[in-house]
């Protein structure tokens, strides 16, 4: 009887899941367990998703060389050849950069194989791709890790970020769309435009990705963001 009690709890905390979400965690108890059910280290890098060698695919495919596509996303075309060649991870505005100048939704170069009318990750199955300064070769940013592999012709992307303290200094980004960020744990650096806001766990922020951008930790303590952007194509 017990048991059966537990499973049934289990499926009560299921289903009231995204109206949780939606109410913006009003209690601290709901935030909590939220935040529990994400495992606090990411998973290993995965290298399954190999962004770069999908670009170059597509790329070739439509006879287009790397000085066109530089053109075309004001990408340097040595910063392009690293990223083909998967010495380098290319961060998210990038991504998106590449995926509108191939005519491809920011998913296909990031997504599994399979094309699926839905998808669930479970915490153990998470896609890891990190970013590298190339000219040190050390791993510095973020690593951001998909929570919709599978479903390539969606419209946002959800991702869980993993934001270090870096003293790598970075160019604010600018690209179509929008982004909501929620701040799980640890506290994170917005800069946009001429404004600098410092967000805690609980804060939430959403703007319009042609704002310039840059985001960041803040501190020297790692920290954890729930991530969605919207993109068109």
């Amino acid at each position: 009887m017990k048991e059966k009690n537990e499973r049934a709890d289990a499926h009560d905390i299921h289903r009231d899941f995204l109206h949780e979400v939606s109410s913006q965690f009003g209690r601290r108890d709901e935030e909590k367990d939220f935040l529990d059910s994400i495992s606090q280290e990411p998973p290993q890098e995965d290298i399954q998703v190999n962004v770069g060698e999908r670009v170059k695919a597509v790329r070739e495919a439509r006879n287009l060389s790397l000085q066109d596509i530089s053109q075309r996303t004001d990408i340097d075309v040595s910063l392009l050849e690293q990223i083909e060649s998967g010495s380098l991870a290319p961060p998210l505005g990038t991504v998106i950069k590449l995926a509108k100048a191939l005519d491809l939704k920011m998913g296909y170069f990031i997504s599994g194989e399979d094309n699926r009318p839905f998808t669930v990750v479970r915490k153990t199955d998470r896609k890891v791709v990190s970013r590298y300064d190339s000219k040190k070769g050390k791993h510095y940013g973020y690593g951001y890790e998909s929570l919709a592999p599978h479903k390539k012709d969606r419209h946002m992307e959800p991702f869980l970020v993993s934001l270090d303290p870096a003293e790598t200094e970075e160019e604010r980004s600018t690209h179509d769309g929008q982004e909501f960020i929620y701040v799980m744990e640890g506290v994170m650096e917005v800069r946009l435009a001429d404004e600098i806001h410092i967000l805690e766990s609980g804060d939430a922020i959403y703007y319009d990705s042609t704002v310039p951008h840059l985001v960041k930790c803040h501190g020297k303590k790692r920290t954890r963001i729930l991530a969605v952007l919207y993109a068109e194509r």
